[in-house]
């Protein structure tokens, strides 16, 4: 393949991380203008590789010329070139949206803070893009070296110690992974994605290959999050700074949502996943505690930024339930649910850290009013609440219908009474945030911030909107939270239906 646009999406923004470090000696206002010109490259390049996926179908490229399976190669098709533009599109409004709060939370650290963002970038499009499963080790733990230093810069007094739990998990879950890689590489001498899915079906009774199936599988759930190996993740992103969480909240779990797509899917074959082995069945379970577990934990919380993380852990289960039926319908709404939570969880942790900088208010008791002291902020805030309950036209609405009707198609009632009580969870935890912030009663005059007595001795709230580089990623996510729903039926016909295994 003649065109370079593959390798631009993982090397731009690499080499710019290096470039912008550099340059921050001199002139720190320059990094954030390298990072946003980056990962706008590299999501350009990333929407011109899908169009040639669509065109002439998947692309192979091969670094340095070395022909797989000897060398590495960066295979694209359906499933990660829809998942190479979520992750560039969802990094450019974080970077964007970042400027103002890293001008007040570390200034003097911005050349590090964009150095280290764009190494997490490259970690997550290095992941998603390469066809060698060594590799996706590789650009791992790039990804989780980067997202623990970012977690740590933070100024928060406990954000180190949760940075650390995140250092032992995340490398007890590399090390599995790891260690299945190697078992794999022991019986078959390959570490090409699409090589070990021809040698393997040959090895399937092998115990060396059920051996190295379940590291690679514990190390990736330990990745995402899956309870019970979720530990890490509460204290990790409700402790990160806010221009961090943004980043890492809506795109770690589903990266690594990805890789575990794949092993189950690609690198071996569903029959091995699901009729030779229970993992359908052990991993439908645990997605039933998760999103219970979630959702309770997340009923107990004040802060706005701990609810969400909470409410994470239950959207990890999710996916998970798509996975996990074993059947296309149900894999359709994981894929696409990928898509829709990344969506929602990027709007709503933007809109957290829109509010805490205009307010310092995270506590959702004290957003009285916040509908007129922020109203497009809230504006969005409710939309994407709405997409997180289930109505549509949202995009929430339709993965979760997916999600049902795969666990309904595979008689797996349990879990589609999960996906039911969920959304009414959901429902209690947001509209308690939009009770605060529309319903609470008028202030008397003086009692709150940012209000100015009028002629007939009420208090008049102050609309006190956050900056346009945080607004403007707030509603361009919001608008496509409505957008994406109505336009589903296209997604999954024209790019999804085909990122599903063949006669799956």
């Amino acid at each position: 393949m003649s065109t370079q646009y593959p390798a631009l999406i993982v090397i731009v923004p690499l080499m710019s991380a290096l470039i912008c470090f550099v340059v921050g000696w001199w002139n720190r206002n320059f990094c954030y203008k390298i990072a946003v010109a980056a990962i706008a490259v590299s999501f350009y390049s990333s929407v011109v590789t899908m169009k040639d996926v669509m065109a002439n179908g998947v692309i192979h490229y091969w670094v340095g010329s070395w022909e797989p399976p000897w060398g590495i190669e960066y295979v694209v098709d359906y499933l990660n070139g829809y998942m190479l533009i979520i992750i560039t599109f969802i990094s450019l409004l974080a970077v964007i949206a970042s400027k103002k709060s890293v001008e007040k939370d570390f200034p003097e650290k911005a050349p590090a803070f964009y150095s280290i963002f764009l190494l997490l970038v490259t970690g997550l499009v290095g992941i998603t893009i390469t066809g060698d499963v060594f590799n996706v080790y590789v650009f791992l733990e790039i990804a989780s070296i980067a997202a623990y230093a970012l977690i740590a810069i933070g100024k928060r007094d406990h954000a180190p110690m949760a940075s650390f739990n995140y250092v032992i998990y995340g490398t007890v879950g590399a090390c599995f992974y790891l260690i299945g890689v190697g078992y794999l590489y022991m019986v078959t001498g390959s570490l090409n994605m699409a090589d070990l899915a021809k040698l393997l079906p040959d090895l399937y009774n092998s115990k060396v290959v059920l051996v190295g199936f379940a590291f690679l599988l514990v190390g990736v759930c330990i990745k995402m999050a899956l309870f019970p190996l979720h530990m890490w993740l509460p204290d990790a992103y409700s402790l990160a700074p806010d221009s961090v969480s943004s980043l890492i909240a809506p795109l770690m779990t589903k990266v690594s949502a990805y890789v575990m797509i794949r092993i189950m899917f690609t690198i071996f074959q569903p029959v091995f996943s699901f009729e030779m082995l229970p993992v359908g069945s052990i991993c439908g379970w645990l997605a039933v505690i998760a999103i219970f577990v979630g959702g309770i934990r997340a009923l107990a919380q004040k802060d706005l930024k701990n609810m969400l993380v909470y409410i994470l852990v239950a959207e990890v289960g999710y996916i998970v339930i798509g996975i996990s039926v074993g059947n296309r319908i149900g894999l359709t709404g994981a894929i696409l649910h990928i898509m829709n939570d990344a969506a929602m969880m990027a709007c709503l942790f933007l809109i957290v850290g829109a509010i805490a900088y205009k307010t310092g208010i995270t506590d959702i008791t004290q957003f009285r009013h916040m509908n007129q002291k922020m109203p497009f902020t809230m504006a969005a805030f409710t939309i994407t609440a709405l997409s997180m309950v289930g109505l549509p036209p949202a995009c929430g609405f339709f993965s979760k219908w997916y999600l049902v009707l795969g666990a309904i198609n595979a008689n797996q009632w349990v879990l589609v009474v999960t996906l039911l009580i969920s959304s009414l969870i959901n429902a209690i935890l947001f509209f308690r945030v939009i009770e605060y912030a529309y319903f609470y009663p008028h202030p008397e005059h003086g009692a709150e911030e940012h209000v100015h007595a009028t002629s007939h001795g009420h208090a008049e709230i102050v609309m006190n909107e956050a900056p346009l580089s945080m607004l403007i990623p707030i509603l361009i996510m919001a608008t496509l939270i409505l957008v994406l729903g109505p336009f589903s039926g296209k997604i999954i016909s024209s790019i999804i239906q085909f990122a599903i295994p063949a006669g799956f």
